[in-house]
C-alpha cells in the first residue's frame, strides 16, 4: 500500500514540472517587463509627467476620489509585483525539488548524463525564479516609497478641505453647538 502511495505522489509531482518551469520562465520575464516600465516611469518622473505620478493622474482624471479610494488604486498597482517577488521563490524551489527525484533514481542507475541534466534543470530554474524576485522586489519597493510619498502630499494638500466637507459634525463644533 505504502508503494503505491509513494508511486502516485511521485508521479504527480513529475505533472507538475513542466507548469512550474512555464510559470518560472513567465516571472522571468514579467520582471523585465516590469524593469523596463519602470524605468520608462522614473524617466517620466524626472521630468515631472503627471502620467508617471499615478495618484496624482488618477485624481485629476477622477477629482471626486477619496483618499481611501487612491490607497486601493496605489495597492492595485504594487500587487502584480508584490506577488511575483512573494510567488517567485517558491516556484524555484518547486522547480528544483521535483526533478531532484529523477535525478536520485538516475544516480543510483549510474546514468550520470541524466543527473546531469536533471540538476541543470533544477538550478536554471532557481537561479532564473530568484533574478526574477530580487528584480520585482527592488521595484516593488521603489515604487511603494513613490505611492506613499504621493498618497501623504495628496492628504496633506487636501487635509483642510477634507476636514470641511466630509466631516458632518465639523461645521458644529466649530460653532460651539457640541
Amino acid at each position: 500500500m505504502s508503494q503505491i502511495v509513494e508511486s502516485a505522489m511521485y508521479g504527480l509531482s513529475q505533472l507538475f514540472l513542466l507548469p512550474v518551469l512555464l510559470l518560472v520562465a513567465a516571472l522571468f520575464f514579467y520582471a523585465f517587463y516590469a524593469l523596463g516600465c519602470f524605468a520608462v516611469q522614473a524617466r517620466q518622473r524626472q521630468r515631472g509627467e503627471l502620467r508617471a505620478f499615478e495618484l496624482r493622474a488618477a485624481l485629476s482624471a477622477r477629482p471626486g476620489l477619496h483618499l481611501t479610494a487612491l490607497e486601493a488604486i496605489a495597492v492595485k498597482r504594487l500587487e502584480m509585483l508584490r506577488i511575483a517577488s512573494r510567488v517567485g521563490p517558491m516556484l524555484g524551489l518547486v522547480a528544483t525539488m521535483i526533478p531532484m527525484g529523477p535525478a536520485l533514481m538516475a544516480l543510483a542507475d549510474g546514468q550520470l548524463q541524466e543527473v546531469s541534466r536533471n540538476l541543470m534543470v533544477a538550478f536554471s530554474a532557481v537561479i532564473l525564479a530568484l533574478i526574477a524576485s530580487a528584480i520585482t522586489y527592488g521595484i516593488a519597493s521603489v515604487r511603494r516609497r513613490w505611492l506613499a510619498t504621493e498618497l501623504a502630499e495628496i492628504e496633506h494638500e487636501s487635509l483642510p478641505e477634507t476636514r470641511e466637507h466630509d466631516d458632518p459634525v465639523a461645521p458644529l463644533a466649530a460653532e460651539g453647538v457640541l
